[in-house]
């Protein structure tokens, strides 16, 4: 697998007054399932999420991420992916039950939908949350745009076959000195042309193909592809950090036997581990004890 099959190519419709993206995750989707055993059910909807993110964050003007949290999907406890604005990609899934579950139904009433977008920048976070009343992953997003942020959107979302891809489109108004066509039937269009869209050509064709083939004649105008890949964001003064918040009673009360405690990170399986001096150090100084890791 290649990293040059994870990109994101945002793309606009001039003559509809629409904006997308494409994306495809091959190699940064299979470190992500490196690192649990999911079920197909679950590395499906976490394949879409992953995907969406991506999609998603494709938006950022400022250093960031943005990531999507969903909860209370009957044996799917967990579903988080995040993507930064320079296209880093990770993902978990957290369930209950028998480990070969076929589905899961996300249309429950406990079911909640969160986006959180965060700038680095400013140090500032938003976050938006629906209830999720689709069975789909797909069609919650287009609820949460709908709901949240008053903006058609359309959303198609595949994992299959070790691969994810995804396209979205999204209606925006004419901004400020814009000129354009008053077309009352754009969206609709523009609906009826996804809705001719198969899985095969999501997966295989290039993206300049898929979407000429698409939109040709709605003024297509291709922007740059940005490249994607998996990266965890965790790191040594991250741990050292939650160790503090946590507190020196609570961090000694960890160590085991032989006094070293053990953190796995849940993303990407790399483990820290800290030993009574590790600790000493973490509570006495405001330097970070030497690193200790393995990327399991």
């Amino acid at each position: 697998m290649s990293e040059e099959n994870d990109f994101l190519q945002r793309f606009q419709l001039q003559r509809a007054g629409v904006r997308g993206g494409l994306v495809r995750l091959d190699a940064s989707w299979a470190a992500m399932r490196e690192h649990a055993d999911y079920p197909p059910a679950v590395v499906r909807l976490l394949g879409e999420a992953a995907t969406a993110s991506a999609l998603f964050a494709g938006s950022l003007k400022f250093e960031g991420s943005l990531s999507i949290h969903l909860r209370g999907a009957g044996d799917l406890r967990l579903l988080f992916a995040e993507c930064t604005h320079d296209g880093r990609v990770r993902g978990i899934a957290r369930w209950d039950g028998d480990a070969d579950v076929a589905s899961i139904e996300l249309a429950q009433p406990s079911t909640q939908l969160a986006i959180t977008i965060e700038n680095a920048q400013t140090a500032t976070r938003y976050q938006g949350l629906v209830a999720v009343e689709s069975s789909t992953l797909a069609s919650a997003f287009e609820g949460y745009f709908e709901r949240s942020e008053q903006l058609p959107t359309r959303v198609v979302l595949i994992a299959a076959a070790g691969r994810c891809a995804g396209l979205m489109v999204q209606h925006v108004p004419a901004e400020g000195g814009e000129e354009r066509v008053h077309d009352d039937d754009a969206w609709n269009r523009i609906g009826h042309l996804l809705a001719t869209l198969s899985a095969s050509e999501l997966l295989d064709l290039e993206p300049e193909v898929l979407l000429h083939r698409l939109f040709h004649d709605e003024g297509l105008k291709l922007e740059t592809p940005r490249p994607l890949a998996f990266k965890c964001s965790c790191s040594h003064d991250r741990v050292v950090g939650m160790l503090r918040a946590l507190g020196r009673e609570e961090s000694e009360a960890a160590l085991d036997e032989k006094g070293v405690m053990s953190i796995t990170c849940e993303f990407c399986n790399r483990l820290y581990t800290f030993d009574r001096v590790d600790l000493a150090l973490v509570f006495t100084t405001s330097i970070s004890p030497p690193s200790s890791t393995t990327a399991q």
